[in-house]
């Protein structure tokens, strides 16, 4: 059992400062609203075009391994799923060799729009790569998947 601590003012301006949760979690927000805002003129918020991207292979992934690599769970990615295909974007069928797994599709419309926003999805992370203070970007990713 550890030793209850007082959340004083004091405790609270100390979490603040050091609370690693907290500033991943803004910077994520951070993050997440810059590349928005990239993207917004090709008619995608970051989370659809990671999507998207996601399914750009050569051989349709199930939703599992989608949900996995993004870490959605299944209802969430359901429901993103839904919006883009609605818009011709992505597709999902069932799979053939399991019938209880869907398997998920970039639609030519969902390619053409990868294309278009591309150019500025390299130009916002070329962006953010050059904010980085201490360490590559690559140590950096590494960093953070080592966290997740």
């Amino acid at each position: 059992m550890s030793k209850q601590i007082e959340p004083s003012f004091a405790t609270t301006l100390h979490v603040r400062d050091t609370c690693m949760c907290l500033h991943v979690q803004r910077t994520a927000r951070a993050l997440a609203r810059r590349f928005d805002e990239a993207l917004k003129p090709f008619g995608l918020t970051n989370q659809q075009f990671s999507l998207l991207m996601s399914l750009n292979r050569p051989a349709p992934p199930r939703m599992k391994e989608v949900a996995s690599l993004l870490a959605l769970d299944r209802t969430t990615l359901t429901a993103n799923l839904k919006v883009l295909e609605r818009r011709g974007l992505a597709n999902s069928t069932s799979d053939p060799d399991d019938g209880r797994s869907r398997l998920l599709l970039l639609t030519d419309a969902g390619r053409k729009r990868l294309a278009e926003a591309l150019p500025a999805w390299v130009q916002t992370e070329a962006e953010v790569e050059a904010l980085l203070k201490f360490g590559t970007p690559d140590e950096v990713r590494a960093d953070l998947q080592a966290m997740s």
